[in-house]
């Protein structure tokens, strides 16, 4: 997908983080949806615990010659505060529990076939009765809880991706956690045959109701990570307190970026040292 230069764009180390607003994000879910390009989409949130995951711990993704356009978007407050404050204008935060919604709302009207990777059984069970309330026209492909072992082998993983192209899923929502879930879809998305994946991580937990979400007044003021601090200590201590510190440091290194870079490949010749 060719990077539009009119939206501006930050780069945190290798992360390049897009001013998109969640109605822009939608639209182009639903364009590549109906569109007959065979590269698939994926809509990534950038929060202090991915810039972790993909800059200090040095994971990769859009690197490869994988089928994908990679769009990535400002999850975390500090991500969105650093936008704004080097582009001088309002930086909008978009979060995966703010769009799922939307995007399940949007699958039902314009009969898109969705489906959720990752999760626990029970989520899924609340899911079905939440989408039978609110959704009932909406086409869910199916639902999925495979356990990590299966995740984590390739085998196994490129059966999976299998399994889930046979249900014909257009829109495929991964909560498999960072950097899991990412590294899954660069390296066996698709193989799913979807054209938008979604790594969305509890989303479709707050969606389902299984955890509540932060008040309002808390998630526009930058503290939605002190409430979730809150209801899960043992499991986000250490990703608020110790990983996310490290990780804000990174975001002094954000830079504006005015346009897209060149894409003719350096040449052979000029890549020789002189002798």
């Amino acid at each position: 997908m060719t990077r539009d230069p009119a939206v501006p764009r930050i780069l945190i180390g290798g992360t390049p983080v897009d001013r998109y607003t969640e109605h822009d994000l939608l639209e182009m879910i639903r364009d590549r949806v109906a569109s007959g390009d065979n590269r698939a989409l994926s809509v990534v949130s950038v929060n202090l615990d991915h810039l972790h995951h993909f800059e200090r711990r040095g994971n990769v993704i859009g690197a490869t010659d994988a089928p994908f356009d990679w769009v990535m978007v400002a999850d975390g407050a500090p991500i969105a505060w650093r936008g704004g404050s080097l582009s001088k204008q309002p930086w909008p935060r978009v979060t995966g529990a703010d769009l799922l919604p939307e995007i399940v709302s949007m699958c039902e009207r314009e009969k898109i076939t969705i489906g959720f990777l990752g999760g626990l059984p029970d989520v899924h069970d609340n899911l079905t009765i939440e989408f039978a309330e609110r959704y009932p026209a909406l086409q869910v492909a199916g639902f999925w809880a495979p356990q990590r072992a299966v995740i984590e082998d390739a085998e196994q993983s490129a059966a999976l991706a299998r399994e889930i192209r046979q249900t014909g899923v257009e829109v495929l929502v991964v909560g498999l956690g960072k950097p899991r879930q990412e590294l899954w879809i660069e390296e066996f998305g698709a193989g799913t045959g979807a054209k938008v994946l979604l790594p969305f991580g509890a989303s479709a937990d707050f969606l389902a109701g299984a955890v509540d979400r932060a008040p309002k007044m808390l998630r526009n003021n930058g503290f939605e990570w002190l409430f979730r601090l809150w209801q899960e200590p043992r499991r986000l201590a250490r990703r608020y307190l110790v990983q996310g510190p490290f990780a804000l440091a990174h975001l002094k290194r954000a830079v504006m970026v005015d346009s897209e870079p060149p894409t003719t490949p350096t040449s052979t010749a000029e890549q020789a040292p002189r002798p």
